[in-house]
């Protein structure tokens, strides 16, 4: 209690000092949980808008189409499989797809891209393609020769929302199968390859003009929790057989995921530069003002307070100052926190950018904003880590200032 009530009367009786070190510390802690809440908030939307606009959480395919994408390695009985799927209760939802390639023409030009059979309700329970939508209607279960299209692949066929054009393919059975499409509506999920060449229609009538009854090249899935996502792809595989091949969005969007953790490390390396700056600053800020006080404490020593005693005090003095600028810092930084995901910054808010323009050039998802990630236990390890840089702080200077005999730190100038 003694050194508790000397502590508090040093800290009260040099007030600048302790008011600097308190909001220096305090900046720190706010802008070290923000800044890693908005890096680790940005990275979650970017990969979950990458994984719902359309490659879906996860998806069963042959176990030889990825290395020989053929109509020979395809699903062959997707209603076995389907049945199987609705006995896991892990899994949301399913929608099955037909992926293949076409050749669309107009009168004007033909251009290449992909054509693909989904099934219009379950595809928008996997998948952003019908709240993509921008201009007509979307796909229903009852559509013949209806055309969802790329804003960006309507945009080089020169067509819109009720115009005609042509498709040329070939079946599931390698026959010729052609056809007249009829555009029903577009859309823009704001990933400009995919925008750029992706046509879809509906898995029934692609089944009549494609010879692909009961096939599928893939079956995309939406877990119920997604933080257990490698544990439900692991009992979706054992349910399925060795055939099959179960992936989540880990391996198929694997590049995307590695970019994003090694933009995080440069993140942590930033972030670790400018707070070596800082810890420095209040180190030796801290080294100073204990160094000041030499004369005081050879005289608390002479009087017979041992070094255990003054290292108490100054410990304490630490750790209410610590207190304080962290409980400070940490409130300002969950409120930034919790307001900026409620709340995204805006990326035309930062600087004059197109943020399409420049998702064009890296083929990503042209986000608009960034969210930051409000997550309590997070924000209270990282407050607890500013705690302890603190304590380090003054661990140095009263090592030191103990090595002082009582005479020694009375006569010290």
């Amino acid at each position: 209690m003694i050194l508790l009530k000397m502590a508090v009367r040093e800290l009260l009786s040099h007030k600048k000092r302790s008011i600097v070190t308190l909001l220096l510390s305090a900046f720190s802690t706010a802008l070290f949980i923000f800044a890693n809440a908005l890096n680790n908030g940005s990275h979650n939307q970017l990969i979950r808008s990458s994984v719902e606009i359309y490659p879906g959480y996860m998806q069963v395919t042959n176990r030889a189409f990825e290395d020989n994408p053929s109509f020979d390695n395809l699903i062959f009985d997707i209603a076995n499989v389907k049945n199987r799927l609705q006995g896991i209760e892990e899994i949301n939802a399913s929608a099955v797809r037909f992926e293949t390639y076409a050749l669309y023409s107009t009168n004007e030009q033909s251009i290449g891209g992909m054509f693909t059979a989904i099934e219009p309700e379950n595809e928008a329970e996997v998948s952003r393609l019908k709240r993509s939508l921008v201009e007509g209607e979307y796909l229903t279960e009852d559509d013949t020769n209806a055309l969802y299209l790329g804003v960006e692949l309507a945009q080089r066929l020169k067509v819109g929302v009720g115009d005609t054009l042509s498709f040329i393919s070939t079946g599931a059975d390698y026959s010729f199968a052609a056809d007249n499409l009829v555009v029903k509506g577009l859309f823009k999920t704001k990933l400009y390859e995919f925008d750029n060449g992706s046509g879809f229609v509906n898995k029934k009538y692609f089944d009549e003009v494609m010879s692909s009854g009961n096939i599928a090249t893939h079956i995309i899935m939406s877990p119920t929790d997604i933080s257990q996502i490698d544990t439900i792809t692991l009992n979706v595989q054992k349910a399925l057989g060795k055939e099959l091949e179960v992936k989540n969005y880990k391996t198929t969007l694997e590049d995307l995921i590695l970019a994003m953790e090694i933009d995080t490390i440069f993140g942590y390396i930033t972030l670790g530069i400018f707070f070596i700056v800082i810890f420095f600053v209040i180190g030796i800020f801290a080294f100073l003002s204990v160094y000041a006080r030499i004369r005081q404490i050879g005289v608390l020593r002479a009087i017979g307070t041992t070094p255990s005693q003054v290292m108490g005090m100054l410990l304490i003095e630490a750790l209410i100052l610590g207190f304080l600028s962290v409980g400070l810092g940490g409130a300002a930084g969950a409120y930034a926190t919790n307001h900026y995901e409620k709340h995204p910054i805006e990326i035309a808010s930062l600087a004059d950018v197109d943020p399409e323009e420049y998702a064009k050039q890296y083929n990503m998802v042209a986000e608009v904003t960034f969210p930051a990630e409000y997550n309590p236990p997070k924000i209270m390890v990282e407050m607890l880590i500013m705690l302890l840089l603190n304590l380090l702080t003054v661990v140095y200077p009263i090592v030191i200032i103990n090595r002082f005999t009582p005479t020694e730190a009375i006569r010290y100038v």
